[in-house]
């Protein structure tokens, strides 16, 4: 969790190519625009108001990235995106950013992982489903990603244990979680999970470690 605590506000911007090139993993938040995305960003990293949280969904219109590691030694980048599917914003809107998002989600090269948040009481919606499809092809090649099943406090045990079986199946082998920022479920095992993904352990490495101990060491 202490590198979680870490991030800070890195750059800001409206447009893709205006987005800087970054040789680290980094890790998107994307979903509906009252999925809770920027209180889960809030919540991971223990500062209030580091992702902007609006009474009034789909007003934030830009790619926020946000850096993870110790000062002036970044390791990893979160990027907040955009929410989408709100009706408060114009249907022109909706189209440029959904293009957007898009674009950066097929096209980043230094994305690494992607966290799908969805309202449990909704389940996956037809946005959500595309954006599964579109990015299916960098999942085959590597590309991970998590579907967070927020404000799981609205829901009973019974109804968490359902919402989790269904979109286990369609989330296609994808990692499933429940998540509540009020009950903090779910937070150091999201938060444990982003750190194996953005710090994956070489096969040289594993190779190493599951070699036997040498004579001179027993």
């Amino acid at each position: 969790m202490g590198w979680m605590h870490t991030a800070r506000f890195l750059t800001t911007a409206a447009q893709l190519h205006h987005l800087p090139a970054i040789e680290v993993p980094e890790i998107a938040f994307v979903g509906r625009s009252n999925a809770g995305k920027s209180t889960c960003i809030n919540t991971l990293t223990q500062q209030r108001q580091l992702a902007f949280a609006s009474k009034k969904p789909g007003r934030t219109q830009h790619i926020n990235l946000f850096a993870l590691g110790k000062q002036g030694a970044t390791d990893a980048v979160l990027a907040d995106l955009p929410g989408y599917g709100y009706a408060a914003v114009s249907r022109s809107d909706k189209l440029r950013w959904q293009q957007v998002m898009l674009s950066y989600l097929v096209s980043r090269e230094s994305l690494t992982a992607i966290v799908l948040l969805c309202d449990p009481r909704l389940g996956l919606t037809e946005l959500d489903e595309a954006l599964l499809n579109a990015v299916r092809p960098r999942v085959e090649a590597g590309l991970k990603f998590l579907v967070l099943l927020t404000k799981a406090d609205k829901l009973t045990r019974a109804e968490q244990a359902k919402a989790l079986s269904i979109t286990r199946l369609q989330a296609g082998g994808g990692e499933v979680r429940m998540f509540s920022a009020l009950k903090k479920q779910g937070v150091d095992e999201v938060a444990q999970l982003l750190w194996q993904w953005a710090h994956p352990v070489q096969k040289e490495d594993a190779a190493v470690e599951a070699l036997p101990p040498s004579e001179d060491q027993n």
